[in-house]
């Protein structure tokens, strides 16, 4: 193979001079935190995203807590959740105070089963947190019935699925409220931290705002007790001229995604489905249990692959309080997992070589 081809390439390319002014225009202006860049910012993605309203904050983590926290979700509570994603989204329940419960993971779709949902409801169950993984929706629409079906509320883990779409609604409109990250690796990143909340609900999103500031009704008025957790100025003015390259972003993940699964059809790896044509690809995940082999393998061949995700979080010490439920199946896909690289910058080249690679990989 005459060409390398590393994981991810985060550097601004085709975007770099809407960039640039980007930055220029906030340094000029003097505004750093909370001003306009941000109230346009959260206008414009909400209306990418197809909801009423978008609050910035700091950190998709945030995003999830702060959601929480205005939905009265505390100590005391249990919100349940999927074992397989980054650990973060858990975390986001232990910041709010609840207890997270881990229900297992379809073994094809890798996200949160909804069998396993409904066995895992208690009294003390009062919301259900599906992570869209890899840029594939969530099953939503069982999930919709179990929450119907036992008063939850159902919150959406949108940060692998920013423009994504599951029977044509787009995600993060469907349940009460979604959070989305902006971490540089995301679909749509940042040049650092940055979040936001979705929601279709205007008392919501207030409060989220609000929480996001310190519990602030006004300038040093605090009515409750708030978080320090707010998009900057020049994060949100960055994400502004991002925003419009997104859909010409994930379109091209889109078609790698589909020339990977030409390549790798009838090979020894295991792609996990599309499900829905909604899918924006954030990763592409291959399953093997010879995991190891097909790293060294790919290495041999220039192409850099990384884990997403090697531990389950019922098995992080950082879970160990939660006193968590083992989950079988998200144990063994963390044990054969491996993501293939998967951003708009690859060339037609790099996109072939890499296929070529891993349908050679022979256990």
């Amino acid at each position: 193979m005459s060409i390398k081809v590393p994981f991810n390439a985060l550097a601004p390319g085709d975007d770099a001079a809407a960039v640039r002014e980007a930055i220029d225009r906030v340094i000029a202006s003097g505004w750093f935190v909370l001003g306009p860049e941000v109230e346009a910012f959260e206008r414009e993605f909400a209306d990418a995203s197809r909801v009423a309203h978008a609050v910035g904050v700091g950190t998709g983590t945030d995003a999830i807590t702060l959601i929480l926290r205005a939905l009265d979700i505390g100590p005391g509570d249990e919100v349940i959740t999927p074992p397989l994603s980054a650990a973060y989204s858990a975390l986001a329940v232990m910041m709010a105070g609840a207890r997270p419960v881990f229900a297992d993971i379809d073994p094809e779709r890798l996200t949160i089963d909804p069998r396993a949902v409904e066995a895992a409801i208690t009294p003390r169950t009062r919301a259900l947190l599906p992570v869209h993984l890899y840029g594939q929706a969530a099953d939503m629409r069982p999930l919709e019935a179990i929450a119907s079906r036992h008063g939850l509320a159902l919150v959406e883990d949108a940060a692998q699925a920013q423009l994504a779409t599951e029977g044509g609604r787009p995600i993060g409109s469907i349940g009460i409220a979604a959070a989305t990250s902006f971490y540089p690796t995301k679909n749509l990143g940042a040049l650092g931290d940055g979040g936001a909340v979705l929601t279709r609900d205007a008392a919501l999103a207030a409060r989220v705002k609000r929480l996001r500031n310190g519990g602030q009704t006004s300038r040093y008025h605090h009515e409750e007790p708030g978080a320090n957790s707010r998009l900057d100025e020049m994060q949100a003015a960055i994400l502004r001229a991002r925003l419009a390259f997104l859909p010409r972003w994930t379109a091209r993940r889109r078609a790698i995604g589909a020339s990977y699964r030409d390549a790798l059809a009838g090979r020894a790896l295991h792609v996990p489905r599309e499900f829905d044509a909604g899918h924006v690809y954030h990763l592409f995940p291959v399953l093997t249990p010879h995991r190891d082999r097909f790293q060294a393998h790919m290495r041999e061949q220039g192409v850099e692959t990384l884990i997403h995700y090697p531990v389950p979080i019922p098995r992080q010490p950082a879970l160990a309080s939660a006193n968590p439920a083992m989950c079988p199946v998200a144990d063994r896909v963390c044990a054969e997992v491996v993501s293939l690289p998967m951003y708009p910058a690859l060339t037609d080249e790099a996109v072939t070589a890499v296929g070529r690679a891993a349908a050679a990989f022979r256990p």
